[in-house]
């Protein structure tokens, strides 16, 4: 691992300049650095932003990131005390003995606090997309239901359900801050709400805001882009150039600065090890506040695309400050986020801000081009508190001359190791502080013999395909046959342990004998469903590497087999009861491909699709499952370590409602192509790429997942694709990398600590048969300030978050309940950004801080995505898929699926190879964007739209299509080899985009054409994802806007 090379870009996506130029330090008199510290905001309100006016050709065009006023730190914020010892432990793991209660951690003391680096040091800025979205009607009148609280139009968010899987053969788990720009620095004395600090109101124009067109007031003139920009990466530690940095933070007068570079080092280092404050009431030193907090008029403007690329994720605190004071001390946001960057010290503070408290984690994620292993760590002995059992990480503290380490959970104080300062590879003294452990907040521990009961799983893939009437004339069976052989030698078999079968079923269930010392492979054939068995005990069920001959060759033979059937019969049940009977033993992944609906055996299914329920408030009993015999399968399965991942052909009715269960609850997924054709050369690619993508993929078998947190916080509940095995335990028979967990948490008892930490730990086998540990560490420092739990919300994740507790609400109710909570959820948190931030004189605005300035858009791609769309839905079946997809993707992906992204290629420069790829500016999701000679892109995460304009210039036409704009092919399409370089250049981010979501989601997105003046259903289904507009029975944003300000007007200002 390389600490001194920052993360390298992501291919597909903009790289952030880095010359942001700041506001100086002013009036820096003290050589002592001063806190981190903020007045308090209620009785004393935020102004907010004054916008200059912007040239009308360049109307809605993002100008870069405009400098905000942050929102104010209270100087006589609370002291902050050393963490209470004498609280009750947590409860300890049931496989492990807890700690002697007598052995409690002394009093704190920094002169036992080992030196290290000052907070000065970050992990660059990184990317995140933005989603499709649908098109929904105004929220019904009256009070909608409280997210947090009881429903009165029903129950709350249930979480999922929580059943007691005992498992005889799986061990318990027990046994980079991006860069921010530089802060504004006030006079001593005085504050952003300072009079003279304070920016006067937004001066109305002549010009009126309708709600029922998409015109916004004339803006006044920006500054240039060349003053948003971010910081440059800081400076190396222990260098000059950081000294400087920290006495321009610190406030060490320039006079005084070139005779003191030793006596600030050796302060800075004293703080860097300051995790845990003393009590005396400063903030934590590696306190880092958002410049993103001030007041921003959304009545004026449409939403900031620009703010796409300057995501918010990551906790306001340095990594610098951790033990090691190594950049990578932080859990990056792609792997684990918080909705607050700044946990509140108390529950009525939190329950104040209304915001949600939550994390979302993706452990096993797929890495992108450019993104570091994962360290693997092979010690004598996993270090871990013998109280919480946490693992030892970044955020511990050393004491008693380092012989002694802190918990950064549950403060236990705890022997450090003989081996620990000692690398037996060179038989030399090492520099504990430079460990893995010690240095990254994601690392993965070879596990020891104590974390296991029996050997670890193999590889073992049973392939579970219909072979019924349709599944054959759809060309399914041979594109799955033809993708499987392809990609046997990608298939996860390092140790040549990896064991396989197949199963095909029509009206029968057909077994084959891939014994390797036979000639050719033997099927037979069981017809018998009232008891299913096998028709062999062994040779089902083989290895490899010592059966690819066999395996190949009934693979090549397969689509010719039933090449002439008529039957159109499909006993998928019993075939899952014979796929159960085969790996119970052992476990592994069932991949079962269907395009029958099941008709025959246990697990037969009906044609329920109702058009006529579709927007109606008894809808949600299509997203029900119609019986249970596929979530209690789920059940038998989990105990057995197997998963299921469904592929579903179906070109009428799948029910993928009741079949997804089997998925859901296994840690599986469902993948859905609704009329497939092989014949279609589109189809067949995108089927052939993310089936191949799937089985070559890493994988983790038989895990368990466990979310630890610091003291006086509770994990709640739980969303995801799992079974909650205990209170706190997921069982995950495989952890899929497209995943996402989620968390709910409350604080139960006042934090005293001026820090938190929220630790993963993902026990698994990895696909080469090693029992590993993956832990992934995330420290947010706490705060007793309103202001500061505001500014540092993460509307990225708690826009996710919402999304995820919104499908759980309308799979039990209607859906309009679901649409009515996440408007009173938004309106809840605008509310008390009013209440306490805001003045009378304000009334007539929506303000929100910046950090939360697209919440509202995105709620409101939320309300048009047909997850919650309340019309214009094609049928239950895509209803329920975009639901799954919603509730287990990564934050990343669900904000590009409500928001999607949105660019003008014809306007594209065009760029040498040694530059990489840039991506144009993204624009607004309205149709104002659309000139009559222009192409453009928008990619949701499931497809990619190329919109080409009538008037669009003949030669570039030519050069992106091969043919002139009469003779384009709309539709799924794909683009002709490049022949010029703006060709290549479009040809290659409609290539990034693909591998990115590919990697993300194991989607591969088609790309559909859809012409100005083409087909109306393509120009609707383009159109629609333009949230921004009117459409019928839905908001335009202006709209949107003005009914915000109207839900708005029971709260009263500060």
């Amino acid at each position: 691992m390389n600490y001194n090379r920052p993360p390298l870009p992501r291919p597909g996506y903009p790289t952030p300049p880095q010359n942001y130029s700041g506001l100086p330090p002013q009036n820096m008199q003290n050589q002592q650095p001063i806190p981190m510290q903020r007045p308090p905001m209620q009785g004393q309100p935020m102004q907010p932003q004054q916008y200059q006016p912007r040239p009308s050709a360049n109307y809605g065009a993002p100008q870069g990131r405009p400098n905000f006023i942050p929102i104010p730190s209270p100087t006589n914020s609370q002291p902050l005390s050393a963490p209470n010892n004498s609280m009750s432990a947590n409860t300890p793991s049931p496989n492990l003995s807890a700690p002697n209660a007598q052995n409690v951690p002394p009093a704190f003391n920094s002169a036992n606090l080992t030196n290290q680096p000052p907070p000065t040091q970050f992990r660059p800025p990184q990317q995140y997309s933005g989603p499709p979205s649908s098109q929904p009607v105004p929220p019904r009148p009256g009070p909608p239901p409280n997210m947090n609280g009881p429903q009165t139009n029903g129950p709350p968010f249930p979480g999922p359900p929580t059943i007691g899987v005992p498992n005889p053969t799986q061990s318990s788990e027990d046994g980079n801050a991006p860069t921010r720009p530089a802060r504004r620095v006030y006079p001593q004395g005085t504050s952003a709400v300072s009079p003279q600090n304070m920016i006067p109101p937004i001066q109305q124009t002549n010009q009126q805001f309708s709600p029922m067109q998409n015109n916004f007031p004339q803006q006044q003139q920006q500054p240039p882009p060349s003053q948003f920009m971010p910081t440059p990466a800081p400076p190396q530690f222990g260098s000059a150039q950081q000294v400087q940095h920290l006495n321009n933070i610190y406030g060490v007068p320039p006079s005084q600065q070139q005779n003191q570079p030793q006596q600030q080092m050796g302060l800075v280092s004293q703080m860097g090890a300051m995790s845990i404050s003393q009590g005396g009431g400063s903030m934590h030193p590696g306190f880092l506040p958002t410049t993103k907090s001030g007041a921003m008029n959304l009545s004026s403007r449409p939403p900031n695309m620009g703010m796409f690329s300057y995501p918010e994720g990551g906790p306001w605190i340095s990594p610098s400050s951790s033990v090691s004071g190594s950049p990578f001390s932080n859990s990056p946001a792609e792997y684990k986020r918080c909705t607050i960057n700044a946990v509140p010290q108390t529950s009525q503070l939190l329950a104040k801000s209304k915001l949600p408290f939550a994390l979302l984690v993706t452990p096993y994620r797929s890495l992108l081009p450019g993104d570091d292993e994962v360290p693997v760590i092979n010690p004598e002995q996993i270090v871990r508190c013998r109280r919480c059992r946490a693992y030892i990480n970044p955020w511990v503290q050393f004491i008693e001359n380092g012989t002694k380490w802190k918990c950064s959970l549950c403060y236990v104080t705890n022997e450090v190791p003989s081996f620990f300062d000692w690398d037996p590879e060179t038989r030399q003294p090492r520099d504990r502080l430079k460990r893995f452990e010690l240095s990254n907040s994601v690392v993965e521990f070879v596990a020891p013999q104590e974390y296991m009961v029996r050997p670890p799983q193999p590889v073992v893939l049973v392939f579970l395909i219909d072979v019924s009437y349709s599944a054959v004339q759809s060309g399914m069976v041979a594109t799955a046959a033809r993708t499987i052989l392809d990609t046997l030698d990608m298939l996860p078999n390092e140790e040549n342990r990896t064991r396989v079968a197949v199963i095909t079923v029509d009206s029968s269930l057909h077994f084959y004998n891939l014994n390797p010392n036979l000639s050719e492979p033997k099927m037979m054939v069981v017809a018998d469903f009232d008891e299913p068995y096998l028709p062999l005990p062994d040779d089902l069920l083989v290895n490899l590497t010592d059966s690819k001959a066999m395996l190949e060759m009934l693979l090549e033979r397969l689509p010719g087999m039933f090449a002439a059937t008529k039957n159109v019969q499909c006993a998928m049940g019993p075939g899952l009861q014979a796929c159960y009977k085969l790996m119970s033993p052992i476990g592994g992944k069932v991949i079962m491909l269907q395009s029958t609906l099941p008709n025959v055996g246990e697990g037969t299914l009906k044609a329920r699709e109702d058009v006529k329920l579709i927007g109606t408030a008894k809808e949600y009993t299509l997203h029900q499952p119609s019986i249970h015999f596929y979530k209690n399968m789920a059940v038998d399965f989990s105990r057995s370590q197997m998963s299921v991942d469904i592929f579903l052909f179906n070109s009428l009715y799948s029910d993928i409602a009741t079949q997804s269960g089997l998925a859901k609850f296994t840690g599986g997924t469902v993948y859905y192509y609704p009329g497939f054709n092989a014949s279609r050369q589109e189809d067949a690619e995108k089927f052939s790429t993310e089936f191949s993508h799937f089985l070559s993929r890493p994988i983790g078998l038989e895990a368990v997942l466990r979310i630890r947190a610091s003291r006086g916080i509770r994990l709640t509940t739980f969303h995801g694709s799992f079974f909650l095995r205990s209170t706190d335990l997921m069982a995950i028979p495989n952890v899929s990398p497209d995943n996402a967990y989620g968390v709910e948490m409350a604080i139960e008892e006042p934090i005293t600590s001026s820090i938190v930490c929220f630790q993963t730990a993902l026990l698994h086998t990895s696909s080469n048969g090693e029992r590993r540990i993956r832990v992934i560490t995330l420290a947010v420092p706490t705060t007793a300030n309103l202001a500061d739990v505001i500014a540092s919300a993460d509307q990225v994740c708690i826009a996710a978050l919402l999304v995820k507790k919104g499908i759980e609400r309308a799979l039990v109710t209607k859906i309009e309940d679901a649409r009515d909570a996440l408007v009173y959820k938004l309106v809840e948190i605008l509310g008390t950004y009013k209440q306490n931030f805001t003045t009378s004189g304000q009334s007539s605005l929506l303000l929100a801080p910046e950090n939360l300035s697209l919440l509202p858009v995105l709620t409101l791609g939320m309300l048009k995505n047909l997850s919650f769309r309340p019309n214009a839905v094609p049928s239950s079946d895509i209803r329920s898929y975009m639901m799954l997809l919603l509730y287990i993707l990564s934050p990343e992906m669900v904000i590009n699926m409500i928001h999607p992204k949105f660019y003008a290629l014809h306007n594209l420069a065009v760029q040498d190879d040694s530059e990489g790829l840039q991506l144009p500016i993204q624009l607004n999701l309205s149709s104002e964007k659309l000139e009559r000679n222009g192409l453009y892109l928008l990619s949701n995460g499931l497809d990619i739209y190329i919109w080409v304009g009538r008037g669009i210039d003949p030669q570039l036409c030519l050069q992106v299509f091969g043919r002139d704009y009469e003779s384009i092919v709309i539709g799924k399409t794909t683009l002709p080899p490049p022949t010029t370089p703006m060709a290549t250049q479009i040809t290659t981010i409609v290539n990034s985009i693909k591998q990115v979501i590919l990697l993300q989601a194991t989607i591969s997105p088609n790309v559909i054409v859809v012409k100005e003046d083409g087909d109306q259903i393509l120009r609707k289904m383009f159109l629609m994802h333009l949230i921004e507009d009117w459409s019928e029975g839905s908001y335009s944003y202006p709209q949107w806007v003005a009914y915000l300000k109207e839900q708005l007007g029971k709260f009263d200002s500060a």
